[in-house]
């Protein structure tokens, strides 16, 4: 009879989760101006289709930063700094339908913009 009970459970659970589900993509690119405006594009793409939509939202800048020297042999005191910056955003679907995630890949995104999705 303990069985049972565990097995209904866990059914119930399974169907609890399905509809709580989130669909999270973290969009990251180097130019912000770029970045936005992708940001802007996958919102409004997720609003036709009338989904629930948080965000986006702005995470902290990684600077990569490289020091390279300007000559190898006489002058090496004289070096050159340069920085690489990745901006990110994190955009989250609540309950994704299947014509948004239709939408959502066939979207075409400017180049420089990278899309990680995760269903949630």
């Amino acid at each position: 009879m303990a069985e049972t009970k565990t097995k209904t459970a866990s059914r119930s659970k399974k169907v609890a989760d399905a509809s709580n589900a989130k669909l999270r993509l973290s969009v990251r690119g180097y130019d912000h101006k770029v970045l936005d405006q992708s940001v802007k594009q996958i919102i409004d793409t997720a609003l036709r289709f009338d989904a629930q939509v948080v965000g986006p939202i702005p995470l902290p800048t990684v600077f990569k930063k490289f020091t390279v020297l300007r000559s190898s042999f006489i002058f090496k005191n004289a070096q050159e700094q340069f920085e690489m910056r990745t901006h990110k955003r994190i955009i989250d679907i609540l309950n994704p339908n299947p014509k948004v995630v239709d939408a959502l890949t066939n979207l075409s995104l400017p180049s420089g913009v990278s899309v990680d999705v995760k269903m949630m």
